[in-house]
């Protein structure tokens, strides 16, 4: 078995997975949305400190394990750096004293081997990646051979959420906020300009539509429930109408033969909804995660460690450092 630890942000995770047949034995996280929550986003030393509470509490009860694990994987870029420390401080110790490899983790391919969670992997295939810190679309042919095509020239399609809902003083984490007040909102209301809506160029951008929000919410005189709602919904109409423009070009282009939506952000039915209808357009097979496994979490951290074990991609204890940013994988 495989040990997994995930502190890449907010969430302290552990997972433990078989190694021969993928199955997930063991799974718990501890998320801290409600510690970060009074301050409408996260808080990089505060994330840590929480890590250090909540991740020796979860390995206790993993201890029963320990002599059937053959390596420990830990997710050591990109994050927050605060955080990433601290799992890969609990993963060397455990290295050390268990006498077995580490193993370092890509927490970005993590995200989309949450597809393949006890089960097998089926590539090639694209992906588009949404998360607080990521928009991505990703070609992926195996799990050493993945090539960003297209990223964010600035905000992520999940910040912009959780800005809005800062902006609106809704509350953290965004995502599930502003869809749930969007189901009572008109999302003709406010007319939000779709970013980069002449660009034949395949690239996303949030930082205009974040400002063009802002701007509607200072013109307000009051911000009754009702009109919150409404900002929300067309809000989110936007944000989402953003990324299937892009899509849209991309499978004019080339339609690939399996598509899928990783990353916190993907969780967003709306968002879901409108994939799941450019794929049967094109007869593209669509792949979705489990929501469970949308957010961060070490189940899918041990899922690809199973597969670098396969190929003894093991790390030094001297080399393990880690990495707020990649621009590869």
């Amino acid at each position: 078995m495989i040990l997994s630890i995930e502190s890449s942000c907010d969430d302290s995770s552990i997972a433990i997975t078989k190694i021969d047949t993928n199955e997930l034995v063991y799974h718990k996280k501890i998320s801290q949305e409600l510690q970060h929550s009074v301050y409408g986003g996260v808080v990089p030393e505060l994330a840590a400190r929480l890590h250090v509470e909540a991740l020796p509490k979860i390995l206790e009860e993993c201890k029963e394990y320990f002599p059937q694990l053959k390596a420990i994987a830990v997710t050591n870029a990109p994050g927050l750096s605060v955080t990433l420390m601290e799992g890969v401080t609990m993963a060397k110790a455990l290295s050390l004293s268990l006498g077995i490899p580490l193993i370092a983790v890509n927490h970005l391919k993590g995200h989309i081997y949450s597809l393949f969670i006890e089960s097998e992997a089926i590539l090639p295939l694209t992906v588009l990646l949404v998360s607080g810190g990521h928009t991505q679309i990703i070609e992926v042919n195996s799990l050493s051979d993945m090539k960003i095509i297209a990223s964010t020239m600035d905000d992520s399609f999940g910040e912009s959420f959780d800005k809005v809902a800062k902006m609106l003083e809704l509350g953290y984490p965004g995502g599930p906020i502003i869809q749930e007040l969007s189901s009572k909102g008109d999302n003709e209301k406010f007319d939000f300009p779709v970013p980069l809506r002449q660009s034949p160029k395949i690239e996303f951008s949030y930082s205009g539509l974040k400002n063009a929000v802002r701007l509607e919410i200072e013109k307000q005189e009051t911000l009754s429930e009702r009109t919150k709602a409404d900002i929300c919904a067309s809000f989110q109409k936007t944000a989402v109408e953003h990324i299937m423009q892009k899509l849209k070009k991309l499978f004019k282009q080339h339609a690939p033969k399996n598509f899928a939506i990783v990353g916190g952000a993907s969780a967003n039915t709306c968002l879901r909804g409108e994939i799941e209808n450019l794929c049967e357009k094109y007869g593209t097979a669509l792949m979705l995660s489990e929501l469970k496994y949308c957010s961060d979490n070490a189940a899918m951290i041990g899922r690809v460690a199973v597969e670098q074990y396969k190929v003894s991609d093991f790390i030094d204890i001297d080399e393990l450092d880690v990495q707020t940013r990649v621009k590869v994988f």
